[in-house]
């Protein structure tokens, strides 16, 4: 059966719930609908707020031929393919097309720049939605020819007019005697959400069996504990799938790590977050045990946002495999959190005379930066000299880990400066 979210899908603006901002009277968008001049735009906003049904209303309310993709799975082959289909449409005087583009963010750069030659030419008009900064994830030539509208997470009395909408309108429930004694959990659960709500809602009901069916908030609290599936790559388990990758390469477990990116990929997460995290776990458990691992993690960002998918699922295998191989290291993390929390309690050590900077001839005559020792006048361009505060002098923030690399660094430290520090 059609899920309850698809069957109460609005077509039409008075059927809209939400986004008064844009749509109301006299806003900027719904003037540009009942006047027939759309732009080319982008709606940016969480999820289930409207973005796909807002522009399937669009075209429906000014009569265009409406074209969509899924940036999940579209490539360069499919645009040029929609471009086409887009000019064979062109006759007769008729409006342009619409091309409706979801999750826009996820295109790589030479698949958005594919598609400037028609916006500029008015081929199409170009809605795209997503749910990501479009200032960041947007290429600027694109952005430039396009209006960006921000949508809104529904309000709790938008919820509650979608909830009660739903129990009187839709075929199947208004069928049955629902009656909602409590809706907080509802609402609070859907994080405005407005497709979210109506998954649990549509759930809620049919885990109870008795008439009439009373929803309450325990009902519902029970209901999603048992169903985590409810939540989709925007929840929890979007969060635990991530958590289980990163655990997976920190355990030095390339197996694992494969298949958490495998769910990840498969359930259409951004592989530009991936990316991001591959580069976060380089540099966190990593670090300088294999100092190329940030490096490589560096490059698959920059390779995922040129290549796109499908093609970024075997970059992002290859350097996940490589990350989890790598010897691990936490010693620069704990470093800096260290140096910070020290920081934290005595922010206001002073420099060290010897260190300061003394660009004026009265800052040198109160002694900055005397006796200072530049390294590279001595052999082996080192000298011993104090770096620290005073009050912080001999403190050993950084600890080489125990590996091969960091060994080599922990040797060379202690040749360096003796027992000053203890490592």
């Amino acid at each position: 059966m059609q899920p309850l979210a698809d069957r109460l899908r609005p077509t039409t603006l008075d059927d809209y719930i939400g986004q008064e901002h844009l749509l109301g009277p006299n806003q900027v968008l719904s003037n540009a609908i009942q006047q027939g001049h759309v732009p080319s735009f982008i709606l940016w906003g969480p999820p289930g707020v409207g973005k796909t049904t807002l522009a399937n209303i669009i075209a429906r309310t000014s009569g265009r031929y409406f074209l969509k993709l899924s940036a999940i799975n579209a490539g360069v082959k499919d645009i040029r393919e929609a471009i086409e289909q887009a000019k064979k449409q062109a006759f007769f005087n008729k409006p342009a097309p619409i091309l409706f583009i979801d999750e826009i963010h996820r295109f790589s750069k030479s698949q958005q720049d594919a598609l400037l030659g028609a916006v500029e030419q008015g081929v199409f008009v170009l809605i795209g939605a997503t749910t990501e900064n479009p200032s960041f994830e947007i290429i600027s030539a694109l952005l430039s020819r396009c209006q960006v509208y921000t949508l809104q997470h529904h309000s709790k009395a938008e919820l509650q007019q979608i909830l009660s909408r739903a129990i009187t309108t839709d075929v199947h429930l208004k069928e049955k005697d629902i009656q909602l004694a409590e809706i907080d959990a509802l609402i609070g659960a859907s994080g405005g959400d407005a497709r979210r709500l109506l998954n649990m809602l549509e759930i809620v009901v049919n885990s109870i069996s008795e008439s009439p069916v009373v929803i309450t908030n325990e009902q519902v609290k029970k209901v999603i504990k048992n169903n985590p599936a409810i939540y989709d790559k925007q929840g929890e388990q979007h969060y635990d799938i991530a958590s289980a990758l990163i655990k997976s390469i920190r355990g030095s477990d390339p197996q694992a790590a494969v298949y958490w990116l495998a769910r990840m990929l498969q359930g259409g997460e951004d592989i530009k977050f991936i990316a991001r995290r591959l580069i976060i776990s380089a540099a966190e458990d990593i670090g300088l045990a294999n100092p190329n691992a940030l490096l490589l993690a560096n490059t698959t960002f920059q390779s995922c946002e040129k290549v796109g998918m499908p093609e970024a699922r075997i970059i992002l295998s290859q350097t996940v495999i490589y990350l989890a191989s790598s010897p691990k290291s936490n010693a620069a993390y704990l470093a800096i959190n260290q140096a910070m929390n020290t920081v934290k309690n005595q922010p206001n050590e002073s420099v060290p005379l010897h260190l300061r900077n003394a660009p004026s001839a009265l800052m040198k005559e109160l002694d900055y930066g005397t006796d200072y020792k530049y390294a590279h006048d001595y052999e082996g361009n080192f000298i011993t000299q104090e770096f620290l505060p005073k009050a912080h002098t001999g403190t050993v923030f950084y600890k080489p880990g125990n590996n091969p690399a960091e060994e080599r660094i922990k040797q060379d430290q202690l040749q360096k400066w003796g027992d000053k520090y203890k490592l």
